[in-house]
């Protein structure tokens, strides 16, 4: 469980909105037979509350259950984020508006992690909380803490030995301060972050490293510096050189090389530091007019499994930690 490489694939996708990404099996194994060539140890994907429980009290599984077999048959490990609302549990009918009621959500993150509580040890606990794409009622994550401590007793009731994330953190500083401000230490085992920079400004990824350097400061000085550090969200565009489409939100995007540089620096510099364990790309295969722009080409494969330059530099930025792994041991 040791691979510190991650990415984030929406293997749950099969639905009008996002061109049914993953409409069979034989989606998945392509996927994940890609994935496992490329070195990936870890998946983060999304177990939806809208798609479990599309009506209160009944449960579908089906499609999960046939992801997970295949992930772990592939020794593939799972971050599981438990996520967003349901219209019938909520104050509004948006995807993204918190239940009006925790205890139905707790009910809804039980219910999963207890039927893979022997296939996933990890969850997060929605999804960017403190942004309000995710969230919709912003109060500098009160409400939201309030729900992972929730979670996490109840989980923990569940499974002891699994480990509960915070919804990554998409705001920089103010938002870690504002988990801890709110009494969430004792409840996540790992600090989940995400920070996106641009390849194409220089030195960019010294702006990535000091924020998580900062982000351990901030631990530390609240009691919590035994806790690792995981980036489940960090990446960029890679499009290819002729093709037509608008700019990601940090600006103009870059390259399919211009990303492949960026993967190696990445991996190369954040796996330096040793309180980072893990480091999640977004995302493992492009999308098809999901946003119309460039964040549709965050894939280190096309949208037809195609292998980008970004997926031979990950892929030797892999390698190369395993041989610097079995030349210490």
């Amino acid at each position: 469980m040791h691979n510190p490489f991650g990415v984030l694939e929406f293997l749950h996708w099969n639905h009008p909105w996002n061109n049914y990404k993953y409409s069979s099996p034989a989606h998945w194994q392509k996927v994940i037979k890609l994935m496992k060539e490329a070195g990936v140890g870890w998946v983060r994907m999304d177990f939806l509350w809208q798609d479990i429980e599309p009506k209160e009290g009944k449960s579908v599984f089906d499609k999960y259950d046939q992801v997970v077999d295949l992930l772990n048959k592939n020794k593939i490990h799972i971050l599981g984020i438990l996520n967003y609302g349901v219209e019938w549990a909520g104050d509004s009918k948006k995807w993204n508006c918190p239940p009006k009621d925790n205890n139905l959500f707790v009910k809804y993150a039980v219910r999963v992690i207890r039927r893979y509580k022997d296939k996933i040890k990890h969850w997060e606990v929605w999804n960017e909380p403190d942004s309000g794409v995710y969230w919709s009622a912003q109060d500098g994550l009160k409400s939201y803490c309030a729900l992972l401590k929730s979670v996490y007793i109840a989980a923990k009731k569940v499974d002891p030995d699994c480990k509960i994330l915070n919804g990554g953190l998409a705001n920089g500083s103010n938002s870690i301060n504002n988990l801890y401000a709110n009494g969430a230490r004792k409840y996540f085992d790992i600090l989940n972050l995400h920070f996106f920079e641009t390849p194409l400004h220089e030195g960019g990824i010294k702006g990535v490293s000091a924020y998580t350097k900062l982000a351990r400061k901030i631990m530390v000085r609240n009691g919590d510096g035994n806790k690792k550090i995981w980036l489940t969200e960090t990446g960029c565009p890679g499009v290819k050189r002729g093709l037509k489409t608008g700019n990601w939100w940090i600006g103009k995007n870059p390259s399919e090389r211009e990303q492949a540089s960026w993967v190696r620096k990445v991996y190369t510099e954040l796996l330096k530091n040793k309180n980072i364990e893990k480091v999640f790309w977004a995302f493992f295969r492009d999308c098809s007019g999901h946003w119309d722009n460039g964040v549709d080409y965050f894939g280190l494969v096309r949208w037809d499994y195609s292998r980008k330059p970004a997926f031979k530099a990950y892929k030797e930025c892999f390698n190369k930690w395993k041989k610097g792994k079995n030349a210490k041991n």
